[in-house]
């Protein structure tokens, strides 16, 4: 199917590793010009190697998002740099968690300020430049932790909550002017972290995923790949009638619609 994404500008945070890499790449190869946005240079410099390898036209920002003026470069570098913006991709953020009484109140405002306070300012600068064109696409990735909490999953899951509840707002704000805003929950998806725990622990990353996989109903953990599927038809004109919507990608993992 033809997405119809040649000549629109995306960015996309935390756009160097796993659902972020995956959705820049596969947004560019539909045509799409991507900002990338992370934290970190190198692998800045590597995704943007790899998008152009591709034939796919990228910029880069090294940005915290939760910071004010680092947000206002990335929208900044997507209208100098390709002159509009038609898709925003908030998929910046961790997962932190533990026991309640542990996590400090510096913890919290952490979670807050890069999970929502940092997309709900890209979303205010986006805004403008989606109303000149009177279209635009809003994506936020949360996680079905969001729907359904588990004991020691905070603040995770609170502040994927409050994602959902931006989504649905934003979607009833601004569906008149064109703007469509929409929300994917994930479940468990093969990441960085996951490596990680593996050279941590010794393990085989392959038994690792294995494991983690044994209690979702389709038998495995997703891929990056599948997320960045879903992201990109939300942002085409075949997802032109959907806004206000969360997509439970978990592979029926959830409990919950």
């Amino acid at each position: 199917m033809d997405l119809n994404l040649g000549g629109k500008v995306a960015i996309v945070t935390g756009g160097t590793q796993g659902i972020g890499l995956a959705t820049a790449q596969l947004l560019a190869r539909e045509g799409a010009a991507v900002v990338i946005a992370a934290r970190g240079r190198e692998r800045l410099d590597a995704a943007a190697a790899a998008i152009r390898s591709a034939g796919g036209k990228v910029a880069t920002v090294v940005a915290d998002v939760g910071r004010v003026e680092d947000a206002a470069r990335i929208v900044d570098t997507a209208i100098d740099g390709f002159g509009r913006l038609d898709i925003l991709v908030n998929n910046a953020g961790t997962s932190s968690r533990g026991d309640f009484e542990s996590v400090t109140d510096e913890t919290w405002q952490a979670d807050f300020d890069l999970k929502l306070f940092g997309a709900a300012r890209l979303v205010r600068l986006a805004l403008p430049h989606m109303r000149k064109q009177g279209a635009g696409r809003i994506i936020n990735i949360t996680n079905i932790g969001a729907k359904q909490p588990k004991a020691r999953s905070m603040p995770t899951s609170v502040t994927r909550a409050a994602g959902l509840a931006f989504t649905k707002a934003l979607s009833k704000e601004f569906a008149p002017e064109g703007i469509l805003v929409n929300t994917i929950c994930i479940g468990l998806i093969r990441a960085g972290q996951h490596e990680r725990r593996a050279a941590a622990s010794g393990q085989d990353l392959e038994e690792l995923y294995e494991t983690m996989g044994r209690d979702i109903p389709l038998g495995r953990v997703g891929r990056a790949e599948e997320v960045a599927n879903v992201v990109a038809f939300l942002a085409s004109d075949a997802a032109s009638y959907v806004t206000g919507t969360s997509i439970n990608l978990d592979g029926g993992t959830s409990g919950v619609l």
